[in-house]
């Protein structure tokens, strides 16, 4: 099984923003504490799975109590390294990296997008919201001057590997990847890459079989 460099299993990392956005809606709400039934079934899972996950955290739960739940929200927290807040770079200002570099909800992960480059002219000096934006052949400079160790990439398929491999020379050690292309990296260099795409395939797949579903329901009530 995959799992990180504290051990922790991939499939219990992305389980914890779940976690997280139930838990602060339970804080709100002013819950004290919460069972890991009732975090079970909200999302699908068996409570035997959700203790497991949360003891990762270090967190314990006490017999018909319970997690504290203020408790648990500050330990997913910084399992997940969010409360440490992490600079990045991203390449490419298009329509998508606007709105990367402007989504607000970074930050609440721990993660700070500080600066934005581009090859086209006409939008170096700009912002992206308050992110400012350099011409590419800044790049190195800033790297090196910021200490900055991952890069966000939203760049057209065709320039990704190239813009990647640049990124790498200049000393970035993580590139969170948005463009719609495999990369190919040294092991050395942590790559995630979001495919919309496939994101969506997964959705149509997830509604067809759910409309075919009714659709034979439906048949057998005509019967």
């Amino acid at each position: 099984m995959n799992t990180t460099n504290k051990g922790i299993p991939i499939p219990t990392i992305k389980r914890f923003p779940s976690y997280l956005r139930l838990l602060k809606g339970y804080r709100e709400e002013g819950m004290q504490t919460v069972s890991a039934t009732v975090l079970a079934e909200e999302l699908g899972l068996k409570p035997i799975q959700v203790r497991k996950d949360i003891s990762c955290t270090g967190i314990e739960g006490k017999p018909k109590v319970g997690f504290t739940v203020i408790k648990l929200i500050d330990a997913i927290i910084h399992t997940l390294g969010w409360d440490n807040a992490t600079d990045a770079i991203l390449i490419g200002a298009g329509h998508l990296g606007s709105a990367l570099a402007r989504y607000e909800g970074f930050e609440s992960y721990g993660l700070k997008i500080v600066a934005a480059f581009d090859i086209d002219p006409s939008k170096c000096g700009s912002f992206l919201g308050d992110v400012p934006v350099f011409p590419l052949d800044q790049l190195s400079r800033y790297i090196e001057e910021n200490h900055v160790n991952i890069g966000v990439l939203a760049v057209p398929a065709v320039q990704a590997q190239e813009v990647a491999e640049l990124l790498v020379s200049c000393g970035i050690l993580a590139i969170w990847n948005f463009a719609p292309k495999d990369l190919k990296l040294p092991e050395r260099v942590v790559v995630q890459r979001t495919d919309l795409a496939t994101s969506f395939a997964v959705l149509s797949a997830k509604v067809k079989r759910k409309m075919s579903k009714e659709e034979l329901l439906g048949e057998e009530d005509e019967w």
